[in-house]
């Protein structure tokens, strides 16, 4: 079954090919391939080329655990409320052939599996129109025009973009692009995009749409920030840490964690919410303005609250 599935997922491939995925002898394969072939599965062997099955042959319908259809239906859930119309149709549709196809017996036994592993069902719901134009974008190449209001910019910017991939973080869509402004790949929010329209152009995929995995970041290249915590939040700390986490070193002292300072205001807001249970300790600079905006804090809440109600929010 396995090199049935190898070939019909990869196509032509050497006896060695095989050998190698599967860890066994060259002749074991040979053996297994002649199995299949006294079964009825139509094997094409050509010389010096390898094996792969004849077009138009196809697997039957693969039959399911209990926990393996348990953990697909709570898959297409989750997805299913998380896309736009059209896939969540799509998602729909699976997940009906996916119960369709079990016997009473298995469906009752993934119902039971269901009911003890849930994800929690997500309130909000994506803003279709943009999702929609996002993945028409990536599938057909096109570069597209947004209108984008990046976090802590006093007005959104124009930027034109070739984008590469969608990418569910943080319970919102975000959109992977090359950006033309910025020469490099960026995340934009879905939400935070005023306009999306896609332009007659269309790109060519290069090098420069490559999207580093999460243990290739450019980080190692910008200067960091040491930070030492009170022990009785280190457990909480280490659950939420940011992206830009570089490493933790041990001293004796306590652990020091230690951050590449990507964006200096995104670090601060998350140090910030640790209030007095946190310090800097490099840069300086650092450690001066989370003083001085501990200090601006101090200043907004000494007045009391009956003398400012009535005045509006200005910075202090």
């Amino acid at each position: 079954m396995g090199i049935l599935l190898e070939l019909q997922a990869r196509g032509e491939l050497r006896a060695e090919d095989l050998a190698q995925t599967f860890e066994v002898s060259v002749r074991t394969i040979y053996r297994d391939v002649e199995a299949l072939s006294e079964t009825g599965v139509p094997v094409v062997a050509t010389p010096g080329k390898g094996y792969r099955l004849m077009d138009g042959y196809f697997l039957p319908p693969v039959s399911f655990t209990a926990d393996e259809a348990a953990l697909l239906m709570l898959g297409g859930e989750l997805v299913r409320d998380r896309v736009d119309p059209g896939l969540r149709q799509a998602a729909e549709e699976a997940l009906k052939k996916l119960a369709g196809v079990l016997p009473p017996e298995r469906r009752e036994a993934m119902e039971q599996r269901r009911q003890g592993l849930a994800f929690a069902r997500f309130t909000g719901r994506p803003d279709d129109r943009r999702l929609v134009l996002a993945r028409r974008a990536i599938d057909e190449r096109r570069v597209a025009h947004l209108v984008y209001h990046a976090l802590h910019r006093a007005a959104p910017e124009p930027r034109d973009v070739e984008p590469i991939r969608l990418v569910f973080l943080g319970e919102a869509w975000h959109l992977i692009a090359y950006c033309r402004l910025r020469q490099g790949v960026r995340l934009f929010r879905l939400d935070r995009i005023d306009r999306l329209e896609l332009l007659e152009e269309r790109y060519v995929p290069a090098s420069r749409h490559e999207i580093a995995g999460p243990n290739e970041r450019d980080l190692g290249d910008l200067p960091e920030a040491r930070v030492r915590f009170d022990p009785s939040i280190l457990r909480w700390v280490r659950e939420h840490q940011p992206f830009v986490l570089l490493r933790e070193e041990a001293q004796a002292t306590g652990p020091v964690f230690v951050y590449a300072l990507r964006n200096e205001r995104e670090l601060m807001s998350w140090l910030l919410r640790w209030g007095s249970d946190v310090e800097v300790l490099e840069p300086d600079w650092l450690r001066a303005r989370l003083a001085q905006e501990a200090r601006l804090i101090l200043a907004r809440h000494a007045t009391p609250a009956a003398e400012r109600i009535a005045a509006p929010l200005t910075a202090t």
